[in-house]
């Protein structure tokens, strides 16, 4: 079958766990106590001595305060998640915000030092971290994606490649195997999937507007028929709760513009799992 090479993609929405004597008085120590529970549950009194306060330390049933938890945001999370990368408790790029990821990666960290598992970070885990550690970099605390480059294929090892991966969700844009630029992507839907294999650039457009869904595929490469790379305004609104038509998506409209402006007609493109 023949298709139409200014054929385009579009963004769809994916529909795709009585009265006797008093008891005696317990002895009460600092181990059986629970904060709280005295107050519920008062012990009996006996009625010929006087009342009597029961001291118990409730510094000893505090959690470690914490530095940092759940909903944090900015450069010390970053940090965090890139020192937590290195030991390889976080899977992903550092995004600076402290999730339901990080807090998992905090209590893994937590579990392996003996310190109590509590997901937040607290001084005595970011001490434990600090010395298991070096400091990141900028890089590292600031990638281009949200999750690491994928291991390259081996045919994008030599050459100009457009060398994408389906399971890291990432394109790389490699010169004679170095990574000169990465980017986040997205791909289409499960029946209408984007191609995998070994291409070449056949055109580019600018501005171009799908001639199918009339809808704008902005710096658009085209590398098999109407499959392109392009910038998706509903990929960057949106992340990952949509798919293409087939095209392979790009979020970041500084770094596709840029990349545009570098690939030339005939550089290879692969895709793979």
């Amino acid at each position: 079958m023949v298709l139409a090479v200014t054929a385009g993609c579009k963004t769809v929405t994916i529909t795709p766990p009585g009265g006797g004597p008093s008891p005696p008085v317990p002895s009460v120590t600092q181990q059986d106590h629970i904060p709280g529970r005295a107050d519920a549950f008062p012990a009996p009194v006996p009625t010929n001595a006087p009342p009597t306060r029961l001291h118990t330390s409730k510094a000893a049933h505090r959690l470690p305060r914490p530095v940092l938890r759940k909903g944090s945001r900015g450069p010390r999370v970053r940090e965090l998640q890139a020192r937590l990368t290195q030991l390889r408790l976080f899977q992903r790029n550092p995004t600076g915000f402290y999730g339901s990821v990080t807090a998992a990666a905090v209590a893994a960290l937590q579990r392996q030092q003996g310190l109590p598992r509590t997901g937040s970070l607290d001084r005595a885990s970011w001490a434990a971290l600090r010395a298991l550690t070096r400091p990141p970099t900028r890089a590292e605390m600031y990638p281009p994606t949200s999750r690491p480059v994928a291991e390259p294929d081996p045919r994008c090892l030599a050459g100009r490649v457009l060398c994408i991966s389906k399971r890291s969700n990432t394109l790389a844009w490699m010169v004679d195997g170095r990574v000169r630029s990465a980017m986040d992507v997205r791909f289409g839907a499960q029946y209408t999937p984007t191609r995998e294999g070994e291409f070449r650039i056949m055109f580019k457009s600018r501005r171009h507007v799908s001639t199918i869904y009339h809808t704008a595929m902005p710096y658009a490469m085209f590398f098999s028929g109407g499959q392109a790379v392009h910038f998706s305004a509903d990929f960057a609104a949106h992340g990952y709760r949509g798919a293409s038509h087939g095209c392979v998506n790009v979020r970041d409209q500084a770094r596709i513009a840029a990349l545009f402006h570098q690939v030339v007609k005939g550089d290879k493109v692969v895709i793979y799992k």
